[in-house]
């Protein structure tokens, strides 16, 4: 998130957006200077998804529209299938749709939970509380 943070801070400063009457025009405007249309991101999207199908084929589905990266992330969170939202989206394989399970922090959050579960119970004390010797 720090990189993401960075790259948008200066993007902002080349763009003059971070001005007190900034908030006045969109953050990514569209080629009249107004706010990005749905179609506008169709257009984006198909154009880099081409270039991408061009490298390999595999990395980005047929059908792709700017609501897909949403809707399976959305499917993620809800507990979904990773395989599903493979045969929803039409990836070729899984590991492509890990992609979103990598992105949702609150699922790692939820995973590093779990995996230390059986380390570190809530009623577990750490090993120097209670034994001023280990303190010394």
């Amino acid at each position: 998130m720090e990189r993401q943070t960075d790259i948008l801070s200066r993007y902002m400063v080349e763009n003059k957006l971070n001005s007190p009457k900034a908030n006045e025009y969109p953050l990514f405007p569209g080629k009249r200077g107004e706010k990005l249309t749905r179609a506008g991101i169709t257009y984006i999207l198909a154009k880099y998804a081409k270039i991408t199908r061009a490298q390999d084929a595999s990395l980005i589905p047929l059908r792709l529209s700017p609501h897909c990266h949403s809707k399976a992330m959305h499917l993620l969170q809800s507990g979904v299938n990773l395989v599903y939202i493979r045969d929803l989206r039409g990836n070729v394989s899984v590991q492509i749709t890990e992609i979103y399970a990598g992105t949702d922090s609150q699922k790692k959050r939820e995973a590093i939970e779990q995996a230390y579960t059986h380390v570190m119970s809530p009623a577990a004390k750490p090993q120097w509380e209670g034994n001023p010797d280990l303190i010394e």
